[in-house]
C-alpha cells in the first residue's frame, strides 16, 4: 500500500528556519560594534575619527589607526627551504605558508582576511541623537563627513515582496501535490482536485478481473438473456443491418448474492470490451453538484473507449425514485439521477455503450429510468434451483480436495434456498473444518459441520448451563422434534441439539427441505406454525410454565400469519385479499410495503392473527399430549447425549410417514 506523507507542524517549523537563515544571511548587517554617543563625542574631541556617514538615524563611522592596531604589512611569512623550492617563489606573485595544521594557504588569501578584520575592527556606529553642535565640531577637527539617505529598496524587495511570494508558491505547491496523490478528502484518490472525476475502475478487454460465463453457474436464463448482447458487442452489423437495436441498458434484479455483479463482469469477459466497474454510492458526495459532474466525466470517457460496458452496481443508491411533492430529503440525489438519464439518452449512433445496472430493490427505482430507451431489459437473477445449487458446487469445490464421501447432490439438496456466496461460503467452511482436523481431504462430515455453523452459528461446547435450564431446553427441543417429525408441512428432522450455539440459542432443531418448493398451501403453512410452536408447548405440558426460550419461534409464527392473511390471501373473513402494494419485492426479507388499510380491517386482521395462532398452539399441546411417552423418551435421551441425528431420531420415533405431496 502507498504511504502518502502525513502533514507536520515541522513543516512550518522548517519553513520558519529557512526564512530566518535567509534574513540572517541576505539581510542582516554587518558584525560592527556599536558605541555610545557620549564615547562618540569623546573620540571626536579626542581626533580618533577618521571620517563619518550620517544616515537619517544612525551615524557610521571609522576609528584612525593607530600604532598598536593589527598590522599586516608588519607580518613576515615564514617559509621553509622546501616550501621556497617547491613553490618556486621567484616565478609566482603569491607567497605560500605553512598553517599550524600542516596545510597550505595562499598568503594572499591570509593578508586578506586580516586586512578585512582589521577593517572591521575599526569600524562603529551610533544610534542618531539631536545634535546642533555636531556639524560644528567635525568641521572644527576637519573630519571627513558626509550625508547619505538610505534607500534598500533591493533589500526590501526581496524581504518583503520575492520571498514571501516563492515561500506561498512552494506551500501551495506542495498542499496541491499531496491531495492530488490521494491525500485530500477521504483519502484513495477522493481529493479536492479530482473531485468532479468518476471513480469507476477501467479493466481492459483482457483483464484477470473479469470473468466468462464458465465461471458463472446457476443462473442458466439470465446468462441466455446476456448472451445476446455479448454478440452484439462482437457482431453488431448482423443486427444493425437488420434495423435493430441493442438495448441501451440492462438491469440485473435478484436478491444479494446471488452473481449480478459476476455476471456483469462475465458479459464484459466474454465481449471482449473495456469494462468501467462502480457503485452507486460513488457517485454521491458531499459536495452539491459532484454527482452529476462524475456521471459526465464516466460517459465522457466510455464514449472516447466505446464499444465498452459500464457496471453500476447497487443502482438504487442513485436511481431512488424521485419525490412528487417538492419535499425532497436529497437534492444532490435527484440532481445525479437527471443527470444520469439525460446521458443515457445521448449515446450517438455510433457509441456502442451498453449500462449494466444491478439492484435488489427494484421497486423503489425511478419509472423515468426503467422506461424503454434508457434500462430496456430487466433480467431476472434469482436464487438457484436444486440443479443450479449443485452446479455452483462444483464450481466452488474445483480447487478443494474432495474426499470420496462427499456427495454435492445431498449437499445441494439440503442447501435450498441458498445463494452463490453462501454455497461459496459453505465450500470455504468446509475446507477450514478440514484444515483444523488435521485431513488431507475435505470429508462430507465437514460440509454438514460447515452448514451447521452456517446456518445456527458456532457450537459453544465448553459453555455451562445449569440442570434445571438444561432440562428446559432438552424438552422445548424435543417438542419441536416430535412435531416437525409428524407433521405435514414441517421440513425434515436432520439433527437437534442442546448444546448452546453462538447465535444465542441453548439449543435447535435442524430442519432441511428434500427439495425445492415454490408452493405452499394453507394446511403446510398451518403445519410449519405448529411446528414452530412444539417447544413452547413441550415446556407447557412439562413443567407448567413457559420461559423466554421461545421468542424467535414466536417472531416467525407472526410473521407467517401476517404473510397468510395480508398477502396470500388466506383469510376466512376477507378471503382472496392481499394489502401487499403493487410492485413490491421480497428480495430483502422485508416483504415491502403494505397498502394502507382502515382501522377495522386492520383490527379484524389482528383478530384473526390472534385467532389462528390460539388455534395452532391448543391443536400442538394435543398433538404433544399423545405422544407424551416420545416427548419423555426423546428428551431423556438428548439430555444424555446432547446431540441427536437423523438416524437417532428415525430409531426412537420411528419412520417419518408424512409427506409434502
Amino acid at each position: 500500500m502507498k504511504n502518502t506523507t502525513k502533514f507536520s507542524i515541522w513543516y512550518f517549523l522548517s519553513i520558519l528556519g529557512g526564512m530566518l537563515f535567509l534574513e540572517t544571511l541576505f539581510f542582516s548587517g554587518p558584525n560592527v560594534k556599536e558605541m555610545s554617543y557620549n564615547q562618540f563625542r569623546e573620540n571626536l574631541t579626542e581626533g580618533k575619527i577618521e571620517h563619518i556617514v550620517i544616515s537619517d538615524d544612525k551615524i557610521y563611522g571609522k576609528m584612525i589607526k593607530t600604532d598598536d592596531s593589527l598590522s599586516v604589512e608588519k607580518e613576515t611569512p615564514q617559509l621553509t627551504e622546501s616550501d621556497t623550492t617547491k613553490s618556486r617563489l621567484e616565478n609566482k606573485s603569491e607567497l605560500w605558508k605553512v598553517s599550524p595544521e600542516g596545510k597550505s594557504t595562499p598568503w594572499s588569501m591570509r593578508l586578506s582576511y586580516e586586512k578585512r578584520k582589521e577593517e572591521l575592527a575599526r569600524q562603529f556606529y551610533v544610534i542618531k541623537l539631536e545634535d546642533q553642535n555636531l556639524i560644528g565640531d567635525l568641521q572644527d577637527k576637519g573630519i571627513d563627513y558626509k550625508g547619505v539617505i538610505e534607500n534598500d529598496w533591493l533589500g526590501n524587495f526581496f524581504s518583503n515582496w520575492l520571498i514571501p511570494f516563492l515561500i506561498l508558491i512552494f506551500i501551495w505547491g506542495f498542499f496541491m501535490k499531496r491531495m492530488s496523490k490521494g491525500g485530500g478528502m477521504g483519502g484513495g484518490g477522493n481529493n479536492y482536485l479530482n473531485v468532479g472525476k468518476s471513480k469507476a475502475k477501467i479493466y481492459a478487454a483482457d483483464a484477470e478481473h473479469l470473468h466468462n460465463f464458465d465461471d458463472v453457474a446457476g443462473c442458466d436464463e439470465a446468462k441466455q438473456e446476456l448472451t445476446e448482447v455479448v454478440d452484439f458487442l462482437k457482431n453488431s452489423e448482423k443486427y444493425t443491418d437488420l434495423g435493430a437495436k441493442i438495448p441501451k441498458g440492462i438491469l440485473l434484479v435478484g436478491p444479494p448474492g446471488t452473481g449480478k455483479t459476476l455476471l456483469a463482469k462475465a458479459v464484459a469477459g466474454e465481449a471482449g470490451v473495456q469494462f468501467f466497474a462502480l457503485s452507486g454510492s460513488d457517485f454521491v458526495e458531499m459536495f452539491v453538484g459532484v454527482g452529476a459532474a462524475r456521471v459526465r466525466d464516466l460517459f465522457t470517457q466510455a464514449k472516447e473507449k466505446s464499444p465498452c460496458i459500464i457496471f453500476i452496481d447497487e443502482l438504487d443508491a442513485i436511481g431512488k425514485s424521485r419525490s412528487s411533492n417538492g419535499m425532497s430529503g436529497n437534492d444532490e440525489r435527484e440532481n445525479t439521477l437527471n443527470q444520469l438519464l439525460v446521458e443515457m439518452d445521448g449515446f450517438a449512433a455510433d457509441q456502442t455503450v451498453i449500462v449494466l445496472g444491478a439492484t435488489n430493490r427494484p421497486e423503489i427505482l425511478d419509472k423515468a429510468l426503467l422506461r424503454p430507451g434508457r434500462f430496456d431489459r430487466q433480467v431476472q437473477v434469482d436464487r438457484p434451483d436444486l440443479n443450479g445449487r449443485l452446479m455452483i458446487l462444483k464450481v466452488h469445490s474445483q480447487k478443494i480436495k474432495l474426499g470420496e464421501d462427499v456427495n454435492l447432490d445431498e449437499i445441494a439438496a439440503q442447501t435450498a434456498g441458498f445463494v452463490g456466496a453462501d454455497l461459496a461460503n459453505l465450500c470455504n467452511e468446509a475446507a477450514l473444518l478440514a484444515a483444523r482436523e488435521g485431513n488431507t481431504e475435505v470429508q462430507h462430515q465437514n460440509f454438514f459441520d460447515a452448514f451447521e455453523r452456517v446456518v445456527a452459528g458456532l457450537e459453544k461446547k465448553n459453555a455451562v448451563i445449569n440442570k434445571n435450564e438444561k432440562r428446559t431446553v432438552a424438552y422445548h427441543e424435543a417438542g419441536h422434534a416430535i412435531v416437525g417429525h409428524f407433521t405435514k408441512g414441517a421440513d425434515p428432522v436432520r439433527k437437534v441439539s442442546i448444546v448452546p450455539r453462538g447465535s444465542g440459542a441453548l439449543g435447535y432443531v435442524l430442519q432441511a427441505p428434500t427439495e425445492d418448493r415454490f408452493l405452499m398451501s394453507k394446511e403446510e403453512l398451518i403445519g410449519k406454525i405448529k411446528g414452530l410452536l412444539g417447544g413452547r408447548a413441550a415446556e407447557e405440558i412439562k413443567f407448567g410454565v413457559v420461559s423466554t426460550g421461545a421468542s424467535n419461534d414466536l417472531e416467525k409464527v407472526a410473521s407467517i400469519v401476517r404473510s397468510m392473511l395480508t398477502v396470500y390471501g388466506m383469510s376466512d373473513h376477507f378471503p382472496n385479499l392481499s394489502l401487499q402494494k403493487e410492485g413490491q419485492s421480497s428480495f430483502l426479507g422485508n416483504g415491502g410495503q403494505s397498502v394502507r388499510r382502515s382501522e377495522d380491517l386492520e383490527k379484524q386482521i389482528d383478530q384473526e392473527s390472534l385467532a389462528i395462532i390460539a388455534r395452532c398452539y391448543e391443536e400442538t399441546k394435543d398433538f404433544l399430549r399423545e405422544r407424551n411417552d416420545d416427548l419423555e423418551k426423546l428428551a431423556g435421551i438428548l439430555l444424555e447425549k446432547e446431540i441427536l441425528d437423523e438416524s437417532d431420531v428415525n430409531r426412537i420415533l420411528g419412520p417419518r410417514l408424512v409427506t409434502n405431496d
